[in-house]
C-alpha cells in the first residue's frame, strides 16, 4: 500500500528531473527501499518517464540542426501569417532566442534527467545470481562476453548493467574464467577476504566461504589481487598463484603449473598441496558425502593428488589418502569419519 501517493509521484517526478535536495533524496531511497513494492512503483514510474527518450534518440540528437530547423519553421510561420502582399512586418529576433533557449532547456534538461534516472534504474534492478548445486558444474557465457566455469557449491552474483556499466560480481566458491580484454572496463570479482582486478586474462579463483584457504592461480596476461584482511596488493604473471590463509591474513605468492589449478573444469580432483579440511570440503562438494576429521592434528596435514571424479568412487580416493600413511578412514551410518 503506498501512502501519501501524491507525495510521493512529487518525489519521483523531481528525482527524475534532478531537482530534488539532499533531504528530500535520502527521504525518496528511504522510501523505495522500506518495501519490494515502493522499488517496483519506482522503477514503473521510471519506465513511464523514459517512453518519450531513448538512449538512440540521444545519439541523433544534433543540437546545431535542431535550432536551424526551429528558425527555418519559424520563417515559414511568419511567410504563412503574413503574405508577400502585406508590408512586411518587423521580425523580434529576441523573440526567437527566446523560443531557442527553450527548446535547449528541454533537451538538456530531458538528457540530465535520463542519465539520472538511468543510474536510479539501475541501482534498484535485481542482481543476477547463479546458484550451483553441490556435486554439479555450470558454464555461463557473461554479458560481456566472457566465461566461467563454476565449480558445485559456488555462487556468483552481477547487476543487470554488467558489460555496460561495470564488470564487477561477486563471488563465493571455485570459478574458472576467461575474460574479454577491455580497457576502459576492468573485470572484477569481489569475495569477502580478496578483490581481484585484471583486463582480458584466464585464471581459475577459489575462495569458498568454508574454506581455510582462497586460492587465484593465473594462466594467462596479468591481475592485481588486493588481500582485504591485511589491504595489501600483489600483481601475478602466469604460472604463479597467491594463496591467502584466511585464519592469519597470511597471503603468499609462489610459482606454480597453473592448469592444474582449471583441471576440475574437465572432471579431474587436483590437490597441489592442500591442506586436509579444505580438501575434504572439495570432496564433499564433488561427491555431496559428508565427511568429518576426528583429530585436529589432522587439519594442518597437506596432500598433492590427482584423481578422475567421474571414475573413481569416493572410497577410492579416500584409499589412496589413506595408503600414505597419514590418514585413515571409517563410515558411520552416513557420514565419513577421518582420523
Amino acid at each position: 500500500m503506498i501512502r501519501d501517493k501524491k507525495h510521493i509521484d512529487e518525489l519521483i517526478s523531481a528525482c527524475l528531473a534532478g531537482q530534488l535536495d539532499r533531504a528530500s533524496q535520502q527521504e525518496l531511497d528511504a522510501w523505495t527501499d522500506a518495501a519490494p513494492e515502493n522499488g517496483r512503483y519506482f522503477e514503473h514510474r521510471q519506465q513511464e518517464w523514459f517512453a518519450a527518450i531513448s538512449e538512440q534518440q540521444k545519439a541523433v540528437f544534433d543540437k546545431d540542426r535542431a535550432f536551424t530547423r526551429f528558425l527555418e519553421k519559424t520563417e515559414e510561420s511568419c511567410v504563412r501569417t503574413h503574405p508577400a502582399t502585406n508590408p512586411p512586418r518587423q521580425f523580434r529576433l529576441s523573440r526567437v532566442w527566446e523560443y531557442a533557449a527553450a527548446v535547449a532547456i528541454t533537451v538538456v534538461i530531458a538528457v540530465f534527467s535520463y542519465r539520472r534516472g538511468e543510474q536510479k534504474v539501475v541501482s534498484h534492478y535485481t542482481d543476477i545470481v547463479i546458484d550451483v548445486p553441490l556435486g554439479s558444474r555450470t558454464e555461463l557465457q557473461l554479458p560481456d562476453g566472457s566465461t566461467v566455469c563454476l565449480n558445485g557449491g559456488s555462487h556468483i552474483s552481477y547487476s543487470q548493467g554488467f558489460g555496460i556499466h561495470d564488470r564487477s560480481l561477486t563471488m563465493t566458491g571455485e570459478g574458472y574464467f576467461e575474460v574479454q580484454h577491455d580497457e576502459e572496463l576492468p573485470f572484477l570479482v569481489n569475495t569477502p577476504n580478496l578483490s581481484l582486478r585484471v583486463i582480458g586474462t584466464k585464471f581459475n579463483f577459489r575462495d569458498y566461504t568454508d574454506d581455510k584457504e582462497a586460492i587465484v592461480s593465473l594462466l594467462e596476461g596479468k591481475v592485481n589481487l588486493c588481500n582485504l584482511l591485511r589491504k595489501e596488493e600483489i600483481t601475478l604473471s602466469p604460472n604463479e598463484r597467491a594463496v591467502l590463509d584466511k585464519e592469519s591474513g597470511k597471503m603468499t605468492h609462489e610459482r606454480t603449473a597453473a592448469t592444474n589449478a582449471m583441471q576440475w573444469t574437465n572432471g579431474y580432483l587436483f590437490f597441489d598441496e592442500e591442506l586436509l579440511p579444505d580438501i575434504v570440503k572439495e570432496l564433499e562438494r564433488s561427491y555431496n558425502v559428508r565427511i568429518q576429521i576426528a583429530n585436529e592434528e589432522l587439519d594442518h596435514i597437506k596432500f598433492y593428488g590427482n584423481f578422475i571424479r567421474r571414475e573413481q568412487t569416493i572410497q577410492e580416493v579416500l584409499d589412496i589418502l589413506s595408503a600414505t600413511g597419514k590418514i585413515n578412514y571409517r563410515q558411520k551410518d552416513s557420514v565419513i569419519i577421518l582420523y
